[in-house]
């Protein structure tokens, strides 16, 4: 229960940096700041969701997208949340390419829905784990 406790509150703390880049006044420094956070609150939120599996549920997933999987077939999201949050990991492996001004754009522009799923799982592992 202790390693989900601190992958919980690192996902919390990577969320909080997130929303705070994402308040900012549009520049090209805040959107690439805003991808970079999203990288690292992605990282935190599959890596809790994986342990949350593991601890609580008995489910060994190896990916983000089979820990997604298992999330809605737990009922932790919806069918179209979980579409988004596999976009969502999609566009986690585009930003390597955020040289590339359209994407570094398209991917900034779909980060408020994407905090929000990352929100929706955090919420999900707090209520259900009891943390």
């Amino acid at each position: 229960m202790e390693n989900l406790k601190i992958r919980t509150a690192s996902l919390v703390a990577a969320l909080q940096t997130l929303e705070e880049a994402l308040s900012l006044p549009f520049s090209v420094i805040v959107r690439d700041a805003s991808i970079l956070r999203f990288e690292y609150s992605f990282e935190a939120c599959w890596k809790a969701l994986k342990e949350y599996l593991k601890e609580r549920e008995g489910v060994v997933c190896g990916s983000p997208k089979s820990c997604l999987r298992e999330a809605y077939q737990l009922r932790l999201l919806t069918e179209a949340e979980t579409e988004e949050a596999l976009k969502m990991v999609d566009a986690r492996h585009l930003t390597a390419h955020t040289y590339v001004e359209a994407v570094a754009q398209s991917i900034f522009e779909k980060l408020p829905g994407y905090l929000r799923i990352m929100h929706l799982l955090a919420q999900a592992i707090r209520e259900n784990a009891k943390l």
